[in-house]
């Protein structure tokens, strides 16, 4: 009868094998980007003289649901969608560095969805206002632009949906974030005259506010970065932002999680120029405008109860042709290679003043 192992020899096998199976990962890591470079040489190699398409939207769709479906723990579907984010962008970037633009300054919420969605291998491009950012993915100077569209708690961000009415640019992709603001200041003693921050998330926080600094002056800035980047620079102000800006521009917490509502959410929409294909769980966004005389909303809604088609949102902006003229921006389900949509879409249009397909796309990824 041998006698039982000590806990030091237990560590010492355990420790082992972690080496062993670090050795195996690091080996089936490198086999999958060497992968991701010959399927690069097929692309260009189809492509020719012509631009290749290197990243598929829908297929990074594809493989993060098939790896979470399958995923069975202790790992959380939360962290191990992120490590196969990470090593599908390392991937990527061997394929094509991609450049990306999005709403800046650095350290705003618009950052933190790009690195969410396409890794942190991506180059990522600030730009001051929304309509930079559709400009430069227009003029090709960056392959996607991310952009906030809407807020569970103050709704949607009118800006973003008015550049539709102009832009050629389609929706690729989707992203959620969960937003945590916090109050931060260049020193936790100094008094607090003026608290910079984005107009909506003003909003968001407005309780916490109305009790901590009701008679500081509440400067809007173009987002939470520059908030941060101006109190940086004003000594007896405050900020409002996420945690990194803070640490981007020195600045110190003063409170944690100072929004109104514990689960408020933002979905970030992803811009580029080329359609993406069907991923098999889809969302469509169309702009509608309609003649105006009585009953032109509905002759617009009653197909998608007819075809069975569940429509997720609904939004109204003034089209800018005319006095008390509107479109309607809607986002359903399918996409629009799907018949029944397809059909939708044809009864629509039947009805319709103009009909715009402003992209299909992979639905945001929600961990359960």
């Amino acid at each position: 009868m041998t006698d039982a192992s000590s806990p030091e020899q237990d560590l010492s096998a355990l420790r082992a094998e972690i080496d062993d199976l670090d050795d195996q990962l690091l080996g089936l890591i490198n086999r999958r980007a060497a992968c991701a470079q010959q399927v690069a040489a097929v692309k260009q190699a189809e492509a020719g003289d012509g631009a290749a398409i290197f990243y598929r939207p829908e297929r990074e769709a594809q493989v993060l649901r098939q790896v979470i479906a399958r995923n069975h723990g202790p790992l959380s579907h939360d962290k191990v969608s992120l490590i196969f984010r990470q090593i599908m962008s390392a991937c990527l970037a061997l394929e094509e560095p991609m450049k990306v633009a999005y709403l800046g300054p650095q350290g705003t919420f618009t950052q933190q969805a790009t690195l969410k969605h396409f890794g942190d291998a991506v180059n990522g491009q600030p730009h001051v206002t929304v309509d930079d950012v559709f400009r430069e993915v227009a003029a090709e100077n960056c392959h996607y632009g991310v952009v906030p569209v809407e807020n569970s708690t103050e709704g949607v961000v009118s800006h973003t949906l008015d550049n539709f009415l102009t832009a050629s640019l389609l929706i690729c992709g989707e992203c959620e974030l969960k937003v945590q603001h916090h109050f931060m200041a260049v020193s936790a003693d100094a008094p607090i005259r003026r608290i910079y921050a984005h107009q909506q998330t003003f909003g968001q926080c407005r309780r916490w506010l109305d009790v901590h600094y009701p008679d500081a002056t509440r400067v809007v800035t173009s987002s939470n970065g520059q908030a941060a980047k101006q109190a940086k620079e004003d000594p007896e102000s405050g900020a409002i932002g996420a945690e990194v800006a803070a640490a981007l521009y020195g600045l110190s917490i003063i409170a944690r999680q100072i929004e109104d509502l514990a689960d408020n959410t933002t979905r970030f929409l992803v811009v580029g120029r080329e359609p993406v294909g069907p991923s098999g769980n889809d969302k469509t966004s169309i702009m509608v405008s309609t003649h105006n005389q009585p009953g032109a909303l509905f002759k617009v809604l009653e197909p998608f109860h007819r075809h069975e088609v569940s429509m997720t949102s609904i939004e109204t902006r003034p089209s800018k042709q005319g006095m008390w003229s509107y479109v309607f921006f809607i986002d359903f389900d399918g996409h629009s290679a799907d018949l029944r949509v397809q059909q939708l879409l044809a009864d629509v249009k039947q009805d319709a003043l103009e009909i715009k397909l402003l992209g299909s796309y992979p639905k945001a990824l929600r961990m359960s």
